[in-house]
């Protein structure tokens, strides 16, 4: 018996991150950089996002999900399989901060499922609790048509937190000589002062440029 049934959005098709719940095995929301969820804080840092708290606290493992693309749109259907985790290596999905995360078991459909009304709502949240007959039916039949094996398959490994450090660390301290070291996949770029013991001491991220980058690209400049 369905417990309950969500929408989650896989973003704007101009910069969606639908694939990376299904390769990945997750749900998430942001925005994210806020920190992890809490009552405690809710008045504070999140009394404009009623669906962060949604997400967090009232999803429960077994509720299903429905991943949307658009206002009547979804790609895929899953189960939640976990409860409410906050995710590092989820700061930057193609330039949104989506550290709110559930894993979740996924099924990409065929082809893209359009619902004949807006079964959403006309301006749907990043995440809703579906009641539309329409998009019941829809998930309680795709859940009983076969194949199944997906509502029980392993989940896929998460990605690592950040590109990894080992390999120019052991670079520089072979060196003999204190250096320190930017590692970069190319869009995020993180600084370790080689003379702390490696500690993170600058960040930035080309798509989403906010002025701590300023403190890393002043630091590049040094001699």
């Amino acid at each position: 018996m369905i417990r309950a049934i969500w929408q989650v959005s896989g973003g704007p098709a101009s910069r969606s991150y639908a694939d990376v719940f299904l390769n990945h095995g997750v749900a998430l929301i942001g925005p994210g950089d806020a920190g992890a969820w809490s009552r405690e804080r809710y008045a504070h840092d999140f009394s404009l996002q009623g669906f962060v708290g949604r997400f967090a606290e009232e999803l429960a493992t077994g509720d299903v999900l429905l991943l949307r693309t658009g206002v009547s749109t979804i790609s895929a259907v899953g189960l939640v399989a976990s409860d409410y985790r906050y995710l590092e290596q989820f700061d930057d999905v193609n330039g949104w901060d989506l550290q709110h995360a559930r894993r979740a078991r996924w099924c990409r459909l065929a082809q893209e499922h359009t619902f004949s009304a807006q079964v959403f709502g006309a301006s749907p949240t990043r995440c809703s609790r579906v009641l539309q007959e329409e998009a019941i039916d829809f998930a309680e039949r795709f859940l009983k048509s076969p194949p199944t094996h997906w509502q029980t398959t392993p989940l896929p490994e998460l990605p690592a937190e950040e590109p990894p450090l080992d390999q120019a660390r052991g670079y520089v301290e072979a060196l003999g000589l204190p250096r320190d070291v930017i590692v970069t996949d190319g869009i995020r770029y993180r600084m370790y002062a080689g003379e702390r013991g490696f500690a993170p001491v600058a960040y930035a991220n080309l798509a989403r440029l906010k002025q701590p980058a300023a403190d890393l690209f002043a630091r590049m400049q040094r001699p």
